[in-house]
């Protein structure tokens, strides 16, 4: 059941905010509120309390912590061997920093979508004894905000039994439902350090030509969702001529800006939220972080109500952007591992596929380059590899573009999928994958009705 934090009186937040710097104690001083065998939320993205991780693994006392988080920038100090039986990490979306530490088996994995992990913490499936947060400094009012990451750090936060904090001085102050109040702190340090950068990714003549043909699929007044990398950058570069368009998404970088700037984005013909960019959390730039600052015009939200199917498909026209590992030729889409490996997170890729659907207008789009490894990979294959995950199922996907096209799957045969997909593949594959099918299915595309 959510706890919620409660209101603190104004005696409180008097004395709250006349001494609130002389109350700070060191990062050391507050992971001493940390006991063996607790379970903690560690605040994510661009919001990731590096100061507090470091000081808790400096902790050789501690023993049987576990730890519970979306993906996590900069270096994981807690990832190494020498931390197995003190610290364990739970990813419920693997990042770069913990993919070889999962991979090893000295952390793990927890599949959810990301419009469930909230519930996790306040339905009692994963009860938070600490919760570390990663804050902007308190307003007038003696509210703190979580910043460029609210997701789910805010149900973590109402939910932990003690909460603490590292108040940065860089931190933006962020609108929408991602208030703390300084007086729910039961211990917190000031830093004042610049957040990570996540630079954009090099646009090559691959992602061109896929930006080009998904930006054909993006109609005016669009309600535009996507993430974060060199094809969906290229898609919002191609995007300058559009009208009305509206964002309400899980996450954002900076290839957003000069729509935002520019007045392509108005958010006018949203049913939720309208007039307002909307957002879970975003990473990317110091120029980013400095136009979410105090901006009402962004807000961000939990991530179960950005990602809340049920109010996704209210929106017009969602255009719902996102990207594969592996696509086999009946739809399946596989993003979060390379076999067993596992490489990233479910995410929000099914909250908004499906919301996208079910939007008046709407189109669900899985945009991956054709190969992979340089050329020697096939990203469309006639089967997954064995423990790849299925993250779109098949009954799911609509349409699908490579830098060879685009395809609407939606209401297509079997055989229908096969032929078209192996159009969308690399050239050097073809012959291969039609063999492949043709074996595995019994197919016969020589045959009229195969594809009519």
């Amino acid at each position: 059941m959510t706890q919620v934090i409660p209101s603190p009186s104004r005696f409180e937040l008097a004395k709250a905010m006349l001494n609130w710097e002389s109350q700070a104690v060191s990062a050391t001083q507050v992971v001493q509120m940390v006991q063996s065998g607790q379970r903690l939320f560690v605040h994510g993205a661009a919001a990731t309390p590096a100061e507090l991780l470091e000081a808790l693994c400096r902790r050789t006392d501690l023993r049987s912590l576990q730890l519970y988080h979306l993906h996590l920038d900069g270096p994981c100090p807690f990832e190494g061997e020498e931390f197995a039986g003190r610290i364990f990490s739970n990813s419920l979306f693997v990042g770069a920093g913990l993919r070889a530490a999962v991979a090893a088996g000295r952390a793990d994995y927890i599949p959810t979508f990301l419009s469930d992990i909230p519930a996790l913490f306040s339905g009692g499936a994963l009860p938070l004894d600490v919760a570390l947060l990663h804050l902007s400094p308190p307003d007038a009012h003696g509210n703190c905000s979580l910043g460029t990451s609210v997701d789910a750090a805010l149900a973590a936060a109402q939910n932990a039994r003690l909460v603490v904090a590292q108040i940065n001085r860089q931190m933006p102050r962020t609108h929408g439902n991602g208030v703390i109040p300084l007086a729910s702190l039961k211990a917190y340090t000031i830093i004042d350090r610049p957040l990570p950068q996540t630079r954009p990714a090099p646009i090559g003549a691959v992602e061109e030509s896929i930006g080009q043909l998904v930006a054909e699929l993006i109609p005016d007044g669009a309600t535009l969702q996507m993430g974060i990398g060199a094809i969906p950058d290229a898609v919002l570069q191609r995007l300058g001529n559009k009208l009305d368009l509206g964002v309400h998404t899980e996450m954002f970088s900076d290839g957003l800006l000069p729509l935002l700037c520019g007045g392509v984005i108005t958010n006018r013909y949203k049913s939720v939220h309208p007039n307002r960019t909307v957002t879970s959390f975003v990473n990317g730039t110091r120029a980013l972080y400095d136009f979410v600052n105090d901006n009402p015009l962004v807000e961000f939200h939990p991530c179960d109500r950005t990602n809340d199917v049920s109010l996704i498909r209210k929106n017009p026209r969602v255009c719902a952007i996102n990207s594969a590992l592996e696509v086999d030729l009946s739809g399946q889409v596989c993003a979060d591992s390379m076999g067993f490996n596992i490489f990233s997170g479910i995410g929000g890729q099914m909250d908004f596929m499906r919301g996208a659907v079910l939007s008046p207008g709407g189109r669900a789009v899985i945009a991956l380059p054709s190969t992979a490894a340089s050329g020697r990979v096939s990203r469309i294959v006639s089967s997954l590899k064995p423990g790849a995950g299925v993250v779109t199922t098949r009954g799911h996907v609509q349409w699908l573009v490579t830098e060879y096209g685009a395809l609407n799957l939606h209401g297509l045969n079997l055989r229908q999928r096969a032929e078209g997909l192996i159009g969308l593949a690399h050239p050097d594959f073809r012959a291969q994958l039609r063999r492949e099918i043709c074996q595995a299915r019994h197919f016969d595309f020589g045959k009229a009705e195969s594809f009519e």
